[in-house]
C-alpha cells in the first residue's frame, strides 16, 4: 500500500505549475526591475540632454541674453517635469573664442622651465592681468562669449535592486552644451600683454 501511495505522488503532477513559477519569480522579478531602472535612468538622461539642446538654442534669442538665471529656471523645470525629486546644479564658464576651452594662456619661456616666471611674457586671454592655467573668463555674459554650460541632474533611483547588485542608489546625469552669446553689445576682443610674476 505504502509503495503506491509513493508512485501516486511521484506521478502527480497537479501544483507543478506554481511550484516551477515559485522557482523563477525571483529572477523575473530581478530581471523586470532592472529593465525598469535602466530603461528609466535612459530616458530621463536624454529628457536632460534634450532640455539643455532646448536651453542652447533658446539662448540665441535676445530676451535670454545675458539672464542664465532664466534658463537655469527652464531647465530645472523641465528636468523636474521627468524627475520631480532631481537636485538639479549648473556651471558655466566662458571663454573668448571656442579654440579657448581646456588651454592655459600663451607664454614665452624664455628659461626652458615649462613655467611661466622670471618675469616671462604672456597673452592674458581672460584678461584679469595674471597668468593663468586656463583662459576662462570671470564674466559670462560678454557679447559674443563661448560659454560652456554644464548642468548636473542628482536623483534616488526609483527602483532599490541596484543597490543589490552593487550599484550606486543615487544617479547623476551631466549634460553640457557650448552656448554662443549674441552680440547684442558688441565688445571687442582685446587680449593684453603682461610679465609672469
Amino acid at each position: 500500500m505504502m509503495p503506491r501511495l509513493f508512485a501516486d505522488i511521484f506521478r502527480d503532477e497537479t501544483g507543478a505549475t506554481i511550484v516551477e513559477f515559485a522557482l523563477i519569480s525571483p529572477v523575473l522579478v530581478l530581471t523586470l526591475m532592472g529593465l525598469f531602472d535602466l530603461s528609466y535612468n535612459f530616458y530621463a538622461e536624454t529628457m536632460i540632454e534634450g532640455a539643455i539642446q532646448k536651453a542652447a538654442r533658446d539662448s540665441t534669442l535676445e530676451a535670454y541674453a545675458g539672464n542664465g538665471t532664466a534658463l537655469d529656471t527652464r531647465v530645472r523645470n523641465a528636468v523636474q517635469n521627468v524627475v520631480p525629486s532631481a537636485t538639479v546644479t549648473f556651471d558655466r564658464s566662458a571663454y573668448s573664442r571656442y579654440s579657448d576651452f581646456g588651454r592655459a594662456e600663451e607664454f614665452t619661456d624664455t628659461n626652458g622651465d615649462g613655467t611661466c616666471n622670471e618675469n616671462e611674457p604672456f597673452v592674458d586671454a581672460n584678461g584679469n592681468g595674471s597668468w593663468d592655467q586656463s583662459r576662462e573668463l570671470s564674466d559670462s555674459n560678454g557679447a559674443r562669449d563661448a560659454v560652456l554650460y554644464e548642468v548636473n541632474a542628482s536623483y534616488d533611483r526609483p527602483f532599490p535592486m541596484a543597490e543589490l547588485i552593487g550599484f550606486e542608489d543615487t544617479v547623476t546625469v551631466t549634460a553640457r552644451t557650448v552656448l554662443r552669446n549674441q552680440p547684442f553689445n558688441s565688445t571687442a576682443d582685446v587680449q593684453a600683454v603682461g610679465n609672469c610674476a
